[in-house]
């Protein structure tokens, strides 16, 4: 994946109108952007979690996965809202994004990852599952990414102060697990053994 695929993929989902689930979290106000992603870098990461190796959202899609192949004949600038080549595409385009492939090499890695929060169970001591995304607005703003862009997130331990968009670095076991969810379907799943807010030098919080 590169950038200009990851560029394609947010101007197709943003062609379509996307609901959040009645009594879903609202995003807390924030200084990103829809469809900004964070940066990584050694200077930037956990400085506590050196066991677990930083890796890039680029490294989950197999290289030789192309999301946009049955899509390519159609120019979307030139459709509306009413044609429904634009209906009958945009639904190609969530089948082939929910089934995406995986990449099996990272089955059983240590890596760590910056992201952003998609709440799926909020308890009173706080935060125990949730999808980490990588860019600003998944799930909640505009549909979901494809399904080798989502992890399911297992917290060790409840984790406070984390809504939804809340950015933040997860370190864990990464594993491939297709599972559906009211916010997207996840091509991984991770134990996270360490969830901390990502910082970032001119985005306060």
């Amino acid at each position: 994946m590169n950038p200009r695929q990851i560029s394609l993929w947010l101007a197709i989902a943003a062609t379509t109108v996307w609901i959040a689930p009645a009594g879903s979290a609202e995003p807390a106000k924030s200084n990103y952007a829809i469809g900004e992603r964070l940066h990584g870098g050694p200077a930037g990461g956990p400085s506590h979690t050196a066991t677990y190796r930083e890796a890039a959202w680029e490294e989950l899609v197999p290289k030789d996965w192309d999301p946009v192949k049955d899509l390519r004949k159609l120019d979307f600038s030139q459709l509306d809202d009413a044609d429904p080549r634009a209906s009958r595409a945009l639904d190609r385009m969530r089948e082939i994004w929910d089934q995406a492939p995986v990449n099996r090499a990272l089955d059983g890695a240590a890596i760590k990852l910056p992201g952003f929060v998609v709440p799926l169970e909020q308890t009173k001591s706080g935060l125990r599952e949730f999808l980490l995304v990588p860019y600003f607005g998944a799930c909640i703003h505009v549909p979901p990414p494809p399904a080798n862009q989502i992890i399911h997130v297992f917290a060790a331990k409840p984790v406070k102060g984390v809504h939804a968009m809340t950015a933040v670095w997860v370190s864990g076991i990464l594993k491939s697990e297709r599972k559906n969810s009211a916010m997207g379907m996840s091509g991984y799943r991770m134990e996270a053994k360490v969830v901390e807010r990502y910082e970032e030098k001119g985005k306060a919080r």
